[in-house]
């Protein structure tokens, strides 16, 4: 298994086509929600890639402050369904947040978390901010993390 950063123009097309296909096989077909997963976020983020036998198995993007949010930012996190369980959710979480940490002028994380993932959050360091609201009909809360 390896994990490896990206930027956008590295990924190459038929990575990003792997990335893209799970994503919306998670957050898409499996969660049954119906939203916009092409952004054009995704040129400006860093991809972070689990990667066993050449195939993607996680992933997030992470975004510097000021890209699109005040803070830095980790989302579309993401373990590929038969991966799940094993510990890898925080495992890449952890690469996310030190690969944030690597800048200097980084001095918070923030993330939009589904409601029933909070405990896997708060174990990670994240504060929950504010209220719990809707973000494409799923419970999210707004939580942070200071590095």
């Amino acid at each position: 298994m390896k994990i490896k950063t990206y930027k956008h123009q590295e990924l190459g097309a038929d990575r990003l086509y792997e990335i893209l296909k799970l994503r919306s096989e998670v957050f898409v077909v499996e969660q049954n929600c119906a939203y916009q997963d092409l952004d054009n976020k995704d040129q400006k983020a860093l991809h972070l890639i689990v990667e066993e036998n050449d195939k993607v198995i996680g992933y997030t993007r992470i975004f510097k402050s000021g890209d699109f949010y005040k803070n830095s930012s980790i989302g579309r996190v993401l373990v590929k369904k038969e991966h799940r369980g094993k510990g890898l959710g925080k495992k890449i979480m952890k690469k996310s947040i030190d690969q944030i940490k690597k800048d200097p002028l980084e001095k918070k994380i923030e993330l939009s978390a589904q409601k029933y993932l909070l405990k896997f959050y708060l174990d990670l360091g994240f504060k929950k901010i504010g209220e719990e609201y809707l973000e494409d009909n799923i419970p999210h809360v707004k939580m942070i993390l200071k590095i």
